[in-house]
């Protein structure tokens, strides 16, 4: 009920402003905004507006514009390590939505606000992109894996609840950077042939990486990875036919697991043998270091692998791109699997 009094206000708050500006192409956001905000009130801008919820698809339009970057304002919402899950737009989000020329979603339960944003778009040309909807039966439902905790307070228990981290697949990845490519290029048809370069060299560089992911797994002595956290990484274990045990669902907001599932973990870990344990990133690896602490060795390393939920304005102006995460977590895994 909370959520939705804060939707509605933000919703007409919204309302208010837009009565108040104009409409066409948005001049800037200062939310990862590569290119600035137009000199001068009354200037408009002609560069299209790209809208991104999270960080991959972010990146993913940058790749595929390339060297015609400065044709384009881009705005992350999530610019500033706010999870996917706890986020809630604020009115000058909803205005920046409901005046761009491309939004890009996941698609997923967190992105529930969506649909009313779209409600009050200005620009009634604007394409929309739902991840999920691109992949379609490459959705995949939630699974809750022996020994893991299961979500309390359900309000529809015969709902199903898709995983929404689908970013987290190469393979997926190709998938979405292709249909993402085909909606700029709908945009500035007079640049296409750029944007179908740009995303070829991208896509064979998304392929390359999935092939030595594929031989990281083929070559391991091991084929068990153990989270003692939430596990967003279902479509990456998926891909490459790894086994896995977590304490939570990637979409968990639970942060203290059971003495029941600990004990459950840390028995996984001697029965296997397993060297490491993992955490996300910004885990406070306390539910990791209590599953050490009750098995037999006591001497695991804990592991991060990164989600890139929680990628900031600050990682990408350092340097930090999807497949750069994405490597980092490829030698990660290998560590944990050799």
């Amino acid at each position: 009920m909370r959520k939705k009094m804060i939707l509605a206000l933000v919703l007409a708050m919204t309302l208010i402003a837009g009565l108040l500006s104009g409409c066409g192409r948005e001049s800037g956001s200062d939310n990862g905004n590569d290119n600035g905000s137009e000199s001068g009130t009354n200037k408009k801008s002609d560069k299209y507006s790209v809208v991104c919820t999270i960080f991959p698809e972010y990146d993913w339009v940058k790749k595929i514009i390339g060297e015609n970057s400065d044709k384009f304002n881009m705005t992350l919402l999530l610019d500033n390590g706010v999870d996917l899950h706890s986020y809630q737009p604020t009115a000058e989000d909803i205005l920046t939505i409901s005046t761009c020329d491309l939004f890009i979603y996941v698609g997923g339960e967190s992105d529930s606000w969506v649909k009313d944003a779209l409600k009050e778009s200005v620009n009634k040309d604007m394409k929309v992109i739902n991840l999920l909807e691109v992949l379609g039966d490459n959705v995949k439902e939630e699974e809750v894996v022996e020994g893991m905790e299961e979500e309390e307070d359900e309000e529809d228990e015969d709902e199903i609840e898709y995983d929404e981290h689908v970013w987290l697949s190469l393979k997926n990845a190709e998938i979405l950077v292709d249909s993402i490519s085909n909606a700029i290029q709908e945009i500035d048809e007079d640049n296409k042939e750029i944007y179908v370069k740009n995303t070829d060299n991208y896509i064979s560089d998304l392929d390359e990486l999935d092939q030595e992911y594929q031989s990281v797994v083929e070559d391991a002595q091991k084929d068990t990875i153990l989270f003692g956290d939430r596990f967003p990484f279902r479509y990456l274990t998926d891909d490459y036919g790894l086994k896995y045990y977590a304490a939570f669902v990637g979409c968990s907001a639970e942060t203290e697991a059971s003495f029941e599932t600990v004990i459950f973990l840390a028995g996984k870990i001697d029965e296997l043998s397993l060297k490491n344990i993992f955490v996300i990133e910004n885990s406070d690896k306390k539910i990791a270091q209590t599953i050490i602490s009750n098995t037999t060795e006591k001497d695991q390393a804990i592991l991060v692998l990164d989600s890139m939920q929680s990628t900031t304005k600050k990682d990408i102006d350092s340097g930090t791109t999807y497949l750069s995460v994405m490597r980092k977590n490829l030698e990660v895994l290998k560590e944990a699997l050799d």
